[in-house]
């Protein structure tokens, strides 16, 4: 947040938000100051955070705006590294076998204000997960940790650069989890060159049965036999669900993960009004209200589409993700949003299972994870298209070379539907 980056169409300001959460008088502030000192478009991002686009010259007094809303660092120095994803429906999540935040409250505080932490990379991140039905768990982090239970006993699973779908590297009671977050920070930074800003990197040098063996002279580690994350559900980003209580949580989609100020305040409106008076965001570049009564529910979805977001999987628009593209970034070589609409328009399939990247180069930075189908630009308008397959690298296998936008959505309406 502090670091604001240009783009072709200007700043762009970061706003990491504590597992996602934001309070509604810090949603509308990010609003005003969209409105104020950029061109008010807001993006929910992959890691469920908000980003500001388009600042111009009054960014030091945008910062300033978002510093008094409370979304600032507890040290400056610690900004970029409070890189800790959570489930959205953490603590209110049915399937959920304990409640991440306390523990994850703990790790955020420590990224923040251990001055060695401050060293790390601003993409060096750490996943957190409770078991939820509600969980992004293809996204790749440099260190996992997952809970589940042994001998009536909260435990923490955990891994080294991949997800909670990988084998874990091992296993340490619940109450040594920030414990093991420290070590394994710490024996990073002992061991990573320079160079070697992520965990895959040292691991591509260290074996990971090495680098283990290193961690239990720091930190007490058991086993981790038989042990595997249940399923996450699908489609729970958007509609409404029940939580683990009596009440009910509401999502819907900003379309291609982009917001305008009326859409955000309208948000933090009925986040007020309807719920608990926060809202939080996914990985899906969606948000949660959470905490609404099942009277309001309906009421709260309805309102929430009239101010333009996306909330139901039936929507093409809702199954595709798409980067800045070339109206504002200088590497894209389409405009892949404006690209993506047309597609959205086109595809006669509404099966919800049709899940589509458009990507304005191979840096894929609208998705942390492979997409089942890929649109990989090769010139405006015009892209190769990837099916994933576990068997290739990248975005898995190639399909067809130099589409249109007309031509892809063909292609795609004829693709057999998935058995899953």
């Amino acid at each position: 947040m502090l670091r604001v980056v240009q783009a072709l169409d200007g700043g762009i300001c970061r706003i990491k938000l504590d597992g996602g959460a934001i309070r509604a008088d810090q949603a509308e502030a990010v609003a005003s100051a969209a409105e104020r000192f950029a061109g008010g478009v807001i993006e929910a991002t992959n890691r469920g955070n908000l980003q500001i686009r388009g600042i111009g010259p009054g960014q030091d007094a945008l910062i300033e705006q978002l510093l008094a809303a409370g979304l600032g660092p507890r040290k400056p120095a610690g900004d970029d590294v409070r890189n800790l994803m959570l489930s959205p429906s953490a603590g209110i999540d049915r399937q959920m076998l304990i409640d991440t935040r306390p523990l994850a409250e703990q790790i955020l505080f420590t990224l923040q204000t251990h001055e060695r932490f401050h060293e790390l990379s601003a993409k060096f991140a750490v996943q957190l997960d409770g078991g939820e039905a509600m969980a992004m768990l293809e996204h790749p982090h440099d260190l996992w940790l997952s809970a589940f239970f042994q001998r009536g006993e909260p435990w923490l699973a955990f891994g080294l650069s991949g997800t909670p779908l990988d084998p874990p590297a091992g296993s340490v009671p619940l109450t040594q989890g920030h414990a093991l977050v420290v070590a394994v920070l710490e024996l990073f930074l002992d061991l990573a060159r320079p160079d070697q800003t992520r965990m895959r990197h040292l691991l591509a040098e260290i074996p990971q049965d090495e680098l283990i063996a290193k961690l239990a002279r720091r930190v007490p580690l058991q086993p981790c036999l038989d042990w595997q994350r249940s399923a996450a559900s699908d489609g729970l980003h958007l509609g409404i669900h029940p939580q683990h209580d009596d009440r009910f949580h509401v999502g819907a989609a900003a379309p291609l993960g982009r917001l305008d100020a009326g859409m955000l305040r309208g948000a933090a409106r009925l986040a007020r009004e309807k719920g608990d008076g926060s809202l939080r965001f996914t990985p899906w570049q969606s948000l949660l209200l959470p905490n609404i009564s099942l009277k309001e529910a309906d009421e709260v979805l309805a309102q929430l589409e009239g101010l333009g977001l996306l909330c139901s999987v039936d929507q093409p628009l809702a199954q595709l993700i798409a980067c800045t593209g070339s109206s504002g970034c200088g590497k894209a070589l389409a405009d892949t949003k404006a690209d993506a609409r047309q597609l959205a328009g086109l595809l006669q399939r509404q099966d919800g299972a049709l899940k589509v990247h458009l990507s304005g180069c191979p840096r894929s930075c609208a998705a942390a994870h492979i997409a089942p189908v890929t649109l990989l630009a090769v010139a405006p308008g015009r892209y190769d298209l990837y099916f994933r397959d576990a068997t290739q690298p990248g975005f898995g296998a190639l399909q067809a070379r130099d589409l249109t936008i007309e031509a892809l959505s063909h292609r795609l309406d004829a693709r057999p539907r998935s058995p899953t």
